[in-house]
């Protein structure tokens, strides 16, 4: 029993000798605050919108199409039981949407009263940036049709437009689905 003791506390010695020697954690002013968004590219422009304003991605889905709605309404889609209406960002924002079908996604999203899928190019994934990195004016020019929905821009190897898709959906422009 006594050379049981021993290597027990020849192991506590361990122990405390690592404990002494390990590194302390970083303080939370030195550790580098991350910014998490899902990025999506309309046309060659990519854009990141903060990862609590979409709720899940989509491929496109199988959808009705509804008459006497703006153009750039692409119809309606069953998503577990519940009706998302499809909306063409692209062509909101006047731009053409991409030919490239397989590519093509839905972001999902779901603020107060709105519920509604916003198709665009492609998803890029998640991204991340270093949340100081923010510039609150993007350095690109952005249309004025646009400019409400932006919030900032990230840099990397190319521009990144901070969208706010629940600004977006806040907007009475984006409510008004009704055909001319």
């Amino acid at each position: 029993m006594a050379e049981s003791q021993t290597a027990f506390q020849l192991l506590l010695e361990i122990d405390q000798r690592c404990r002494s020697l390990a590194a302390d954690l970083p303080l939370q002013e030195t550790r580098q605050q991350d910014w998490t968004g899902i990025g999506f590219r309309m046309g060659d422009q990519c854009y990141v919108a903060p990862m609590g304003e979409i709720g899940e991605i989509l491929h496109e889905p199988r959808y009705a199409v509804l008459p006497g709605v703006k153009p750039w309404i692409k119809g309606v889609a069953n998503l577990r039981g519940r009706l998302l209406p499809i909306m063409d960002l692209c062509a909101f924002f006047g731009h053409d949407l991409s030919p490239l079908r397989k590519e093509r996604r839905v972001l999902v999203v779901e603020h107060q009263d709105v519920f509604a899928g916003l198709m665009v190019d492609e998803v890029l994934g998640m991204q991340h940036f270093n949340h100081r990195s923010l510039m609150p004016e993007p350095l690109v020019a952005v249309n004025a049709g646009l400019a409400p929905f932006i919030r900032g821009q990230f840099l990397r190897e190319q521009a990144w437009l901070v969208f706010s898709p629940r600004a977006l959906a806040l907007s009475p422009r984006f409510m008004d689905v009704a055909g001319i």
